[in-house]
């Protein structure tokens, strides 16, 4: 019993000794992780966005070419069948097919059209045939008429003079009237001439027509005009075409066979961001099906115009960015994770963002592990770090959040409140100077813009900007710089504002 009662005690003792252990184990790993380290070394700001993959380079997979034609007025044609999307085929392999439900009423149409027009004509000849031989009846019958006359004017000879008179004159009438008779019959056979040649003219262009319609029926079954993988071809609004949509004269692509040799991502960058990013630089990239794979790129081109997409109240501007090199198993729609380097900084200080506090005087400070609190001069930020160019030193340890006796630690750097102060006063008044100048670097409209580019650029535009933009018209003012829409703060003021926010 005794034996028993000891063994119990034994274990109650060994299991509190390791409860503490364990308490004080991570108590020391919790005090671990409100600190973080000052470092130094490469600095990079990043723009992060979500892109797609597309070929740089594709063949587009169309309807009968027949279909924009001048004489043909199609609608909407929908797409009957087409094959999986990421389908190989071959040259000539088949792709799809359009409905021709709503052409066959079309081509119906168009050959009752036909079959009007030919009866017409064969209506017009007989009638012509009918009124011409009338004519020529009359003609002989005048020109009888005529010869009466003669007969009767030649046998007056031995007659009064009245009578001769009277037989001369009805001779004169005889001949007036078969000559104009033959000249009306002249007039009368032209006219039938022409009428038949219009008639002519217009079965000609309807046969044409008809010829047309059935030419581009038959191409109806659409096949590939290359080798590759199908893609089906994206629209506007983002969606892509499927069985049961449309194609028109205009956009009469079914799908496209994309160059898998050279890819592009295609992304797009807020207004606030969109002034750091320029063509040339570099990207690293990441494609959500390959979580393993990295690739690198570099940005080639920026759109001037910013643009609203769906669903969204943002506005955004396009980045083209090629990918380097190629790979196999990359493929179109895919989605890409971007990470543009729009700046780089060599052997700086740096330390996390969580670890800058800012009290009601908007300086910048940092809680040190020694129990001071550290006024710091801050530079450029990323999504993650900021850079300190004065009052830290490398391997220093900074609390992460702010300490429960905070406001018992020393102030270091006062001399630095100087220098900050100084540099937003010179920010502040930058800012001013660009805004009274009609914002340069915003608000001076792009040159040789099309006047549905202009609509765009001005519905892009805060109202202050569109005033302002009518008052440099109205002063005579320049107009004729580059920019891109909704000009954000530099980029020094808006990481001050980040560390601003977050008030002790």
């Amino acid at each position: 019993m005794k034996r028993t009662i000891i063994i119990t005690s034994v274990v109650i003792v060994l299991a509190i000794i390791a409860m503490i252990v364990i308490s004080k184990l991570s108590g020391k790993e919790d005090l671990s992780t409100l600190f973080a380290e000052v470092n130094q070394g490469d600095f990079e700001i990043v723009v992060t966005t979500t892109g797609e993959l597309q070929a740089e380079v594709s063949t587009d997979i169309k309807g009968p070419e027949m279909l924009s034609s001048r004489n043909m007025r199609f609608g909407g044609i929908k797409i009957q069948d087409l094959i999986p999307e990421g389908t190989e085929v071959k040259a000539g392999d088949y792709v799809a097919t359009l409905d021709r439900s709503s052409v066959d009423n079309s081509l119906k149409d168009e050959l009752d059209r036909q079959e009007s027009i030919e009866t017409e004509l064969l209506k017009k000849k007989l009638d012509t045939t009918i009124t011409l031989g009338n004519l020529r009846d009359d003609l002989v019958n005048l020109k009888f008429n005529m010869e009466e006359a003669e007969i009767t004017l030649e046998q007056s000879k031995y007659e009064p003079p009245t009578t001769i008179r009277q037989a001369r004159i009805a001779l004169d009438k005889a001949q007036r009237a078969f000559e104009q008779s033959l000249s009306n019959y002249d007039l009368k056979v032209q006219q039938a001439r022409a009428d038949i040649k219009d008639i002519e003219l217009q079965l000609a262009k309807q046969q044409r027509k008809v010829a047309e319609m059935q030419e581009i029926i038959q191409n109806f079954v659409i096949r590939a005009p290359s080798d590759g993988m199908v893609i089906y071809k994206r629209e506007w609004g983002g969606a892509k075409r499927k069985v049961g949509s449309e194609i028109s004269p205009w956009d009469p692509v079914v799908a496209t066979l994309p160059d898998l040799t050279a890819m592009i991502s295609k992304t797009y960058v807020n207004e606030i961001d969109v002034s750091k990013v320029k063509p040339g630089q570099k990207v690293r990239i990441s494609v959500d099906a390959f979580p393993e794979k990295s690739y690198t790129g570099v940005v080639t081109s920026v759109a001037n115009i910013g643009e609203q997409l769906p669903n969204t109240d943002a506005k955004v501007f396009e980045v083209i960015i090629n990918v380097d090199g190629s790979d196999p198993i990359l493929r179109p729609s895919m989605t890409t994770g971007n990470q543009i380097v729009t700046q780089t900084f060599t052997d700086v200080i740096y330390i996390p963002l969580e670890t800058v506090f800012a009290g009601s005087d908007s300086i910048p400070f940092v809680y040190r592990k020694d129990g001071v609190r550290q006024v710091v001069v801050l530079g450029e930020s990323n999504e993650n770090d900021v850079i300190v160019e004065q009052g830290l030193t490398k391997g220093e340890k900074l609390y992460l959040s702010i300490p429960e006796n905070g406001e018992n630690f020393k102030i270091h750097g006062e001399d630095l409140i100087a220098v900050i102060k100084e540099r937003k006063q010179l920010k502040e008044q930058e800012e001013a100077k660009r805004q009274q100048n009609g914002n340069s670097r915003g608000l001076k409209i792009p040159a040789n813009m099309t006047p549905e580019q202009m609509r765009e650029y001005m519905q892009n535009l805060t109202p202050e900007q569109r005033e302002e933009i009518r008052q440099m018209r109205g002063s005579g003012g320049p107009g004729t710089g580059q920019r891109r829409p909704g000009g954000s703060m530099p980029d020094t003021a808006a990481k001050q504002q980040q560390v601003v926010i977050r008030r002790q």
